[in-house]
């Protein structure tokens, strides 16, 4: 196996103090070489643990866009097919598609201009298939890239 490490990207949309949302790039760096299950070869780990979870898949039809709104609970956004935005507060809008993951923290904003939260939608001309993997856990505050 190779001896360098992975380092896997993903947006992490979350509120400071003032509750504003921005967006950061972050990335996973923590993993170790291990078994899935032996006598399985060794593959790059790296766990991330919550309390609680469900998991969904939505799908945002050609053209949607939502209102601004917070995130409902701290969640993980995994564009399965199609193309999708989010734009925070600070006026960032960042485009994701296949491949591309984006957690979703921006539960303690308050509204500024008739702003509170997010806003996301489709673009192109599919419907963006997501996969929502939805936290119990209450969000943090004030901290981007928590998530190593």
């Amino acid at each position: 196996m190779s001896s360098d490490t992975p380092k896997i990207p993903y947006w992490h949309l979350w509120a400071d103090a003032d509750g504003i949302s921005h967006q950061t790039r972050c990335a996973f760096t923590e993993f170790e070489e291990k078994s899935m299950s032996p006598p399985a070869p060794p593959q790059w780990q790296g766990q991330k643990t919550h309390d609680g979870a469900t998991v969904f898949v939505t799908v945002q039809p050609v053209g949607w866009t939502g209102d601004w709104h917070p995130n409902p609970k701290p969640q993980w956004i995994i564009p399965l097919s199609g193309r999708w935005f989010v734009e925070s507060m600070d006026g960032t809008r960042v485009e994701m598609g296949p491949g591309e993951i984006s957690f979703g923290e921006d539960q303690n904003v308050r509204e500024v201009d008739g702003k509170k939260g997010h806003r996301s939608g489709t673009i192109g001309d599919e419907p963006a298939v997501l996969m929502i993997v939805q936290y119990d856990a209450p969000p943090t505050t004030g901290a981007a890239c928590r998530f190593r």
